[in-house]
């Protein structure tokens, strides 16, 4: 439950604005080897240089996995509040309405769950929770017992990892970087700091005809992000010239940003995306977020393949645990890359 004072709603509170929507090229991750691939990885490419953001089919991940874990995920944000916060914790476990340790809030409640090669690891009392399986849910069956939701989210983070990693491939492709693992083995490495955050956005209240900020502008630090939804609008994402357009939601495709890492490694030519989330409907909004992250210790700097002429890198060499820590002493809005910029 999400429960905002007076003076805090209007912090978040929009003008009831509808922006244009968004035009989101569309890249078949299932392509063969030869020219399909090849134009595939070519428009990926197109994608990440002009919006920082695209959506992929043909991805792999079982249309009744991304059911059973959104009908999860609906039921853990209807449980009673005090069952919700028995699983707060910091930084990983629930949490309502701040985004962040700066001040920002949002019409949002949360789980945040750190990532292993394997899956995802949630907070150890997730354990206690029974959900059903991933085909129990989808055919509301009794016959099988149910697991925990500990391990639906494990099968769905293990899932999304492994897409992840072949968009980054094609991405490496379509750039003629070598070797072909060049960005994919920083998400894969044993050591990769990846999260999996389920954000659920309630029914707006009533605001006078208003909208409410769901989660505020920002970029992704990470290197990657892959977004599913329950099929609710409420994604906006910035164009270069500063306009909004929202993102019309895609039963069957799953949405991917350009992170900050990966506009640095590009050395700039991919630009991270600034986006929102807009809480506008009566309908909740459910939304998975897998974060790929480089392990710890990375130092994160250009690709030398793509210094260009003169080889003059945009960004001093820096830690990703470095870029993280600055994440948190700055507001969401704010321009984390410029203070590392040569």
């Amino acid at each position: 439950m999400v429960v905002l004072a007076k003076g805090e709603l209007e912090q978040i509170a929009l003008p009831a604005a509808q922006p244009p929507l968004a035009h989101v090229r569309a890249v078949d991750l299932s392509a063969a080897p030869g020219p399909g691939r090849a134009a595939a990885a070519r428009a990926l490419v197109t994608a990440c240089e002009e919006q920082g953001f695209f959506k992929v089919t043909g991805h792999g991940v079982p249309p009744e996995l991304v059911r059973a874990v959104e009908a999860a995920a609906a039921e853990f944000f209807a449980l009673p509040q005090a069952d919700k916060e028995a699983a707060a914790g910091r930084p990983l476990g629930y949490g309502s309405k701040r985004i962040g340790v700066s001040g920002d809030l949002g019409w949002i409640e949360y789980l945040m769950l750190g990532v292993t090669p394997a899956g995802a690891l949630p907070a150890a009392s997730f354990a206690s929770w029974t959900l059903p399986c991933a085909a129990d849910a989808v055919a509301a069956s009794l016959s099988e017992p149910p697991c925990p939701l500990r391990d639906l989210l494990e099968e769905y983070a293990a899932a999304v990892r492994r897409m992840a990693c072949g968009v980054l491939e094609l991405m490496a492709e379509g750039l003629g970087v070598a070797p072909a693992d060049a960005l994919s083995r920083l998400v894969s490495d044993a050591e990769s700091d990846s999260m999996l955050r389920v954000n659920h956005y309630p029914p707006r209240p009533e605001l006078q005809g208003r909208l409410l900020t769901g989660f505020g502008e920002h970029t992704d630090p990470q290197i990657i992000s892959v977004l599913r939804s329950n099929g609710t609008s409420g994604l906006e994402i910035c164009a270069r010239d500063g306009s909004w357009a929202a993102v019309p939601p895609d039963p069957d495709a799953f949405f991917v940003n350009v992170a900050d890492a990966l506009q640095v490694l590009t050395n700039g030519r991919f630009r991270s995306v600034r986006h929102r989330v807009v809480v506008s409907s009566e309908r909740p909004r459910v939304s998975m977020i897998f974060f790929g992250g480089p392990p710890m210790g990375e130092r994160l700097a250009p690709l030398r393949q793509l210094l260009g002429d003169g080889g003059r890198s945009r960004y001093r060499d820096f830690t990703w645990k470095e870029y993280k820590s600055s994440t948190h002493k700055g507001r969401l809005a704010a321009d984390r890359l410029c203070s590392f910029e040569n």
